[in-house]
């Protein structure tokens, strides 16, 4: 009797539809939580294989001495230590001196690009509220520079900026006569203006985009009372537009510092590889004391003192907008 009680009890475990289920419940789960993780697989590894190697290699290569005449095995050159980064922040030195300025003029070009990317992009974007006829074309006019590839634009744009026969010199010398002799845009301290001219041009009509997402999810029914208040156009724009807009804001500053920052492709199809010295973004500087000088190890270290920089720069300023949502809350 005591023999036969471990067996039915065995019979009656594996007849119980629970006992059954457990394990079967146990590996769904396991392949829910699983799956997402697969897919996200791939998209992972080409992440690494773009970003992450192309990254640690420039790392290591800021730490060797890599010139021109090791650049067939770079593996072979030798190790520098920090010397590459004692060269870029001696700013009483040639190397230095000159990365400082570039850095100067990136920082007064983004600050300049990005703040009036966002004036016109939201003034666009509050302006195009209102219904009218025509809206949807002038929408898509709106976006037409966002949407060109760079390299066309930027050329047509320097066709424009030509000193004989540029359409900017016959506006304002021959049609308006606001300069007394048509100007030179592309080399000397106008090149800062050309530059930056393109840079707002092309980037406002992100921030249009991104400013009429924001717009649309701010309830119409908060203008009709504040208009019954007594309320106008400036104060609604400031009591309700602008502090409705703060979460959106603050992502677009962000991604627009960033990539105005970083910016190559404009400066390079505008002025060649050698910027003129008013222009000197630091994404071209870069590249020619890597392309250009041969200097590799010293290129990669000031690649790697601008990364830190940026990392140090979106640390701080997602710690203060993060500190100031929750002040508000």
């Amino acid at each position: 009797m005591t023999a036969t009680a471990p067996a039915a009890e065995a019979t009656v475990r594996k007849s119980s539809p629970g006992a059954a289920r457990g394990p079967r419940r146990r590996t769904g789960r396991i392949r829910r939580i699983g799956l997402p993780y697969l897919l996200l697989l791939p998209a992972l590894l080409l992440e690494l294989l773009v970003h992450l190697v192309p990254m640690v290699i420039g790392i290591v290569m800021s730490f060797k001495e890599l010139t021109q005449f090791y650049i067939r095995d770079w593996g072979t050159a030798p190790w520098a230590s920090f010397d590459n980064y004692s060269v870029s922040v001696d700013f009483d030195a040639p190397v230095g001196k000159a990365l400082l300025h570039s850095f100067l003029v990136t920082v007064a070009f983004t600050l300049l690009s990005v703040g009036l990317c966002w004036l016109i992009g939201t003034a666009a974007a509050v302006f195009m509220q209102d219904t009218f006829r025509g809206r949807g074309l002038l929408r898509a006019l709106f976006l037409v520079p966002y949407a060109l590839p760079v390299y066309a634009a930027v050329i047509t744009w320097v066709f424009m900026f030509q000193h004989d026969n540029g359409l900017v010199n016959h506006v304002l010398h021959d049609q308006l006569g606001l300069t007394d002799k048509p100007s030179f845009w592309l080399i000397g301290d106008n090149s800062f203006i050309a530059l930056l001219t393109v840079s707002v041009w092309k980037g406002w009509p992100f921030a249009f985009l991104i400013v009429m997402a924001g717009l649309q999810n701010i309830p119409r029914e908060l203008y009709e009372a504040a208009a019954l208040d007594g309320a106008g156009m400036i104060q609604q724009l400031r009591r309700i537009t602008l502090p409705s807009l703060r979460p959106v804001n603050q992502v677009l500053v962000l991604v627009l510092f960033l990539w105005t920052f970083n910016d190559f492709n404009t400066p390079y199809v505008l002025f060649g590889k050698s910027a003129p010295e008013a222009a000197d973004l630091i994404s071209v500087h870069i590249y020619q004391a890597s392309f250009v000088t041969w200097n590799f190890g010293t290129g990669s270290a000031m690649s790697v003192l601008l990364l830190l920089f940026l990392l140090v720069v979106t640390g701080v300023y997602l710690a203060l907008t993060s500190r100031g949502r929750r002040t508000a809350q």
